[in-house]
């Protein structure tokens, strides 16, 4: 059993490490509430399109993620263990696949109007949303990059840099957005609605790769030795980062594809529903930052514990970051359903879309503790390297049961009532709570099996 003077050395040690990384998620998901805040004002059809060109876009950035965000579990395994100055070679092959992946994804949500056609979605909102998706993937491949280096430096433990970087490219993008989406004659820029959101986003993402790489460059990070030579694509580690990485990016992706799907779904629903939808999804969505932070929290104590043989403390930095979870979805839940009404005011003025979202974060205060409890479990699984089992469990518990619950329950299907767009978020808590359950039963029994441990980290 561990010591009291164990653990709260722990809780140190991961605080320090995710309260940076608690601000840089605000700050990246401050990205999308003013992209909600503002296009909102402008119309409920520019507010749909920007949420719907975010539908496809982010399930496809976070696929190709999961190889960048590999990443952070091997270098704070070879830091922990000593091994710093081979964490360069890991980031260069890395690069090379976000390179190749990217300009191809890139290529595809360039293309997209087709599939919104295809899949029923309101007319008045297609155009925006096909605009704002093609402006927001011209960003695509240097985020990529900003990712990669950003991981370099949270898999050292130095989660600073990304905290300033983010918070300056929100203070970069609020005034971008109002340039864009409001036009300035002076400039020859035209109003471009919903859409300027996309530019702006873009622009602030190539802004964030050079930042990033001048930190890189100057910064302690230079141990990692990422510079000191030119490296072509090397068959047996790029191997080895898709076996880690792809099990991350389809973790990702089918969670948040999952939540696209239901996005998408409720754009046949019409704009009010829409718009009602994305505000409740982007404040449940901010509370969710303090998790997701202590997911990559877990990741870094976890892995750099065990890259120093130390798999006792591993154990006990994965325990610390699931209790600090659990009180945080206690914290975040009151919040929600305390402040929900005001909340909604704030996003929109339409009365009937205030009345959907009030009603919707209801539910999304219900999946914080889903939510937090899955997001946690897979952030200590990943320090671990076992990245497999995740995957498996989200197809199952999001595409198998989540989504065609959720789509029985919001047109009544059967013996069902008929919820409109709440049935799909009756279908996201459930989705979220087998998720959560499978990975809490996953991590215990790896926790529990130091055999097991030793095998995972040698991938």
């Amino acid at each position: 059993m561990w010591t009291r003077a164990a653990t709260a050395a722990e809780l140190r040690a991961l605080t320090r490490v995710v309260w940076p990384i608690v601000v840089t998620q605000l700050s990246q998901m401050g990205m999308g509430v003013a992209d909600t805040m503002m296009a909102g004002r402008v119309s409920a059809a520019d507010l749909a399109g920007v949420t719907l060109g975010g539908n496809l876009y982010w399930p496809s950035m976070l696929l190709l993620s999961g190889i960048v965000m590999s990443i952070t579990p091997s270098v704070s395994q070879l830091h922990g263990g000593g091994r710093t100055g081979e964490s360069g070679e890991v980031v260069r092959q890395a690069l090379w696949i976000a390179l190749v992946g990217g300009a191809v994804t890139t290529w595809l949500l360039h293309n997209a109007e087709p599939v919104y056609h295809l899949i029923g979605v309101d007319p008045v909102a297609i155009p925006i949303a096909a605009a704002y998706l093609a402006a927001l993937s011209t960003g695509l491949l240097p985020l990529l990059g900003y990712m990669a280096l950003r991981n370099l430096c949270d898999g050292l433990s130095w989660t600073l840099p990304a905290m300033c970087i983010g918070l300056s490219g929100l203070v970069l993008k609020v005034p971008l957005n109002a340039l864009f989406i409001y036009g300035n004659e002076s400039l020859g820029i035209a109003p471009m609605g919903g859409v300027g959101c996309g530019w702006a986003t873009a622009l602030v993402m190539f802004y964030q790769l050079a930042a990033m790489t001048t930190v890189v460059a100057f910064s302690r990070v230079r141990m990692a030795r990422l510079f000191a030579r030119f490296s072509w694509p090397d068959r047996r580690e790029i191997l080895r980062l898709v076996r880690l990485g792809v099990p991350i990016g389809i973790t990702m992706f089918v969670e948040v594809g999952f939540f696209s799907v239901v996005g998408l779904s409720i754009g046949a629903l019409g704009v009010v529903q829409v718009a009602s939808h994305q505000i409740a999804f982007n404040v449940a969505g901010i509370a969710f930052m303090v998790p997701l932070a202590l997911s990559v929290g877990a990741t870094i104590r976890v892995g750099t514990n065990i890259g120093a043989g130390q798999i006792d403390a591993a154990r006990l930095a994965g325990a610390v970051a699931m209790g600090v979870v659990g009180a945080w979805s206690l914290v975040s839940a009151a919040l929600i359903l305390s402040l929900r009404q005001g909340v909604s005011e704030l996003f929109s003025s339409d009365p009937a879309v205030i009345q959907v979202a009030s009603a919707l974060m209801v539910l999304g205060a219900l999946f914080q503790f889903f939510d937090g409890a899955q997001v946690g479990a897979i952030g200590t699984l990943r320090g671990y390297k076992d990245t497999r089992a995740p995957a498996a469990i989200g197809v199952v518990a999001y595409w198998c049961i989540g989504l065609p619950v959720g789509a029985a329950l919001c047109y009544g299907m059967g013996s069902l009532p008929e919820l409109g767009v709440s049935g799909y978020w009756w279908g996201v808590v459930i989705g979220l709570g087998i998720a959560a359950t499978l990975l809490l039963i996953r991590l215990y029994r790896l926790s529990a099996d130091s055999d097991r441990i030793a095998a995972f980290s040698t991938r």
